[in-house]
Formats: C-alpha cells, sequence, structure tokens
C-alpha cells in the first residue's frame, strides 16, 4: 500500500507516528470489509473516539454539512448537547438502519447499565455503482464486528470497512486518514482525520496544486457505464479527531474548514453529493455528560484554547484533509463490482510524469 508521503509529495505539517487519526490519544478504528462473489463489495467501519474502555465518555464536539445529500443519525442531539457520547459508524447509504440498529445492541453489552435511550451516530456514502446496495448485506452484527476489531495503530486505507465500495474522482476510492501535530506553547496536540471518500470528478482531480485530472481522464469508466450515478456524486464523510481542549463551538468550528482541504484536492462540492463532517475533542473527560442529574445541582468547567490561538488548529485540519484524500488515492486497488462495474486505481507512474513535468516531485 502506497502513501502521499512516502510516494514523494510535498506536504506541508508534521504528521504523528502513523500519520492517523489513531495519533489522537485513545481514538480506536475497526472494520468489516464484505467482498462476495461479484456484486457485494461494502463494509462497516468504527471508530472510538475514547478507545472501547471509555466509549460512553462525552467528547466536546460539533458538526457541519458542505451539502445536505447524505446522512449522518444522531447529528441534532449533537448539534443541541456540544456532545457525542459513543462510537461513530461509517458504511453505505441503505445499510444505516442496520449498524445503527448494531450500535445499539454493542452497546448494550457492553454497558448493560447504558441509558435506556441511545442516539448512534451513524453516516454513509453510496457504493452501488461496485456493490449491490440494496441487497441485505450489512447487519447488526457487522457493525458490532467492526467495534469489536477497534484498535489504535495503523488504519486500514483504501478499500476496506465501509470504503469498500466507493470511488473517488473516477478512481477507486474508499478510506485515508492523516495527522498533524500541533505545536502550543510548551504543549504539543494532535489533530487527526478519518475519512470515507466518495467524491470527485475525473477532470477535478488536484495534486499539490497541479490538475491532473483532465491529463488522466483517458480511463474513466464512471463516466461512460451506463449506470443512474452522476458526475461527482457519491459523497464524502470526514471525522476530525484532537485531544486539544476545545469547546463544542471551536469543534464545529474545525469541521466547517474541512471542505478546504477537500477542495485542495479539486472538489467543488457538487449538488449529487452528501459531504458531511465531525469534530471532537477527547479533552475535558467527564465535562459534558448529557444524562440525567441526580443529586443536588453543581456545575462544570471546561478548558479550552483561546478563540484567538485557534488557528495551527485550523490549518491543521486543512492539511490533514488533503494529505488523507491523497492516501485514499494511492492505496486504492482496482477493483470489479456489480454488473461487471470497474473502478480503476489512479496510475501512480502517469501521476509521477505529471508531478515531475510541473517540478512537483
Amino acid at each position: 500500500m502506497t502513501r502521499a508521503r512516502p510516494f514523494g509529495l510535498p506536504l506541508r505539517g508534521e504528521p504523528g507516528p502513523f500519520n492517523a487519526v489513531t495519533d489522537v490519544p485513545g481514538v480506536e478504528v475497526g472494520c468489516t470489509t464484505l467482498i462476495e462473489g461479484t456484486d457485494v463489495r461494502t463494509g462497516v467501519t468504527a471508530l472510538l473516539p475514547r478507545g472501547r474502555a471509555d466509549f460512553a465518555v462525552p467528547c466536546a464536539s460539533g458538526f457541519s454539512s458542505l451539502n445536505g445529500n447524505g446522512e449522518m443519525t444522531g447529528s441534532h442531539w449533537l448539534a443541541e448537547t456540544g456532545s457525542l457520547g459513543g462510537p461513530v459508524l461509517i458504511t453505505n447509504t441503505h445499510a444505516v438502519g442496520p449498524c445503527h440498529r448494531g450500535v445499539i445492541e454493542w452497546t448494550r453489552r457492553e454497558r448493560p447499565d447504558a441509558l435506556e435511550w441511545l442516539l448512534p451516530v451513524v453516516a454513509e456514502t453510496w457504493d452501488g455503482y461496485l456493490n449491490d446496495i440494496d441487497a441485505d448485506t450489512v447487519r447488526p452484527e457487522h457493525a458490532a464486528a467492526a467495534l469489536d476489531a477497534a484498535r489504535s495503530g495503523a488504519v486500514a486505507e483504501g478499500s476496506a470497512g465501509g470504503g469498500t465500495g466507493m470511488n473517488c474522482y473516477g478512481f477507486k476510492g474508499g478510506n485515508g486518514t492523516a495527522s498533524r501535530v500541533v505545536e502550543y506553547g510548551s504543549d504539543s496536540y494532535t489533530v487527526g482525520v478519518f475519512l470515507q471518500a466518495n467524491f470527485g470528478s475525473r477532470r477535478d482531480l488536484t495534486v499539490c496544486g497541479v490538475p491532473v485530472g483532465e491529463d488522466l481522464a483517458d480511463d474513466d469508466p464512471m463516466s461512460t457505464d451506463d449506470w443512474m450515478g452522476l458526475a461527482g456524486a457519491g459523497s464524502v464523510i470526514v471525522v476530525v479527531a484532537t485531544d486539544a481542549p476545545l469547546l463544542p463551538g471551536q469543534c464545529s468550528a474545525l469541521a466547517r474548514r474541512v471542505p478546504l482541504g477537500l477542495a485542495r484536492t479539486g472538489t467543488y462540492g457538487q449538488h449529487s453529493s452528501g459531504d458531511i463532517f465531525l469534530a471532537f475533542s477527547t479533552a475535558n473527560p467527564g465535562a459534558l455528560t448529557s444524562g440525567f442529574a441526580v443529586g443536588e445541582p453543581g456545575y462544570e468547567s471546561l478548558r479550552f484554547v483561546p478563540w484567538n490561538r485557534i488557528d495551527p488548529f485550523y490549518e491543521a485540519v486543512v492539511h490533514a484533509v488533503e494529505e488523507a484524500v491523497l492516501n485514499v488515492l494511492l492505496a486504492s486497488e482496482e477493483m470489479i463490482g456489480r454488473n461487471g462495474h470497474r473502478s480503476p486505481a489512479l496510475p501512480q507512474d502517469r501521476l509521477k510524469e505529471l508531478l515531475a513535468a510541473r517540478g512537483v516531485l
């Protein structure tokens, strides 16, 4: 598997040791990948913001949408409370229901004392070009398996988990991740991103400022195949994590910066794409519990980065998102799926030639 930095791309910022969302302490990621016969190309990706041991301890959080042709369940409660109190799952559009149920069953198993109601966060992108999306393939137990598989360390990129059947800029897409270390006075924090990339038209692809899409347009089955999609359709879900102490409103502000990183790879956010972003901070554990109050009224406090010092975290989001998209494209291999539909891999040798000709490599 190739990634952007070993490929030689000159990218700004210092990554963490895994250059992944799991560089944020506590964050764990797991996948269930489903590839069967010619029609099944799908799966589930699960993120545990504080790991399995503390998965129910809320995090300050916020979200944003560039284009709303998509779904992220639980987002109204996130907006109301600024609190994320459980895992985040990403899958295909028609599998949101079984994954939602799977989170509930898994939570009841892990925490029998959990509240009598749960509002799981499940997001989706559309994999119907390669996958029989109407089939009853993803089931609650697959969501539970992804949660059970969640670990720290390196994260599976490309065709894994929920990203298995996805496409990006007319090439094979899927999972991608990256991170940035942010120095803040005498402290050091990490901003990590994970994304499920299923967006972008081939002609718009830009790598390190070089518009390469039109020069790579000769092998673009998605532009000619007889299917119901639109160029650039499919969506992108991005999760931003950090251990920097932030307010919920500041998490929303980080999520609003995600499109700037996506735009550096060429997209302008097509109407047919659902582009939805979630950001959370693992700092201030225990300060945002949203359960039922008992005992005497009290107070909580949040330690946070002042608003006029937040710019380095914005910058980290933008650069990590750009790199995560490039990691998707470089990690993914060609895939053939439903009805013989083919999603080609990004031709890396040709990309090197184009970038070398422009002095980037």
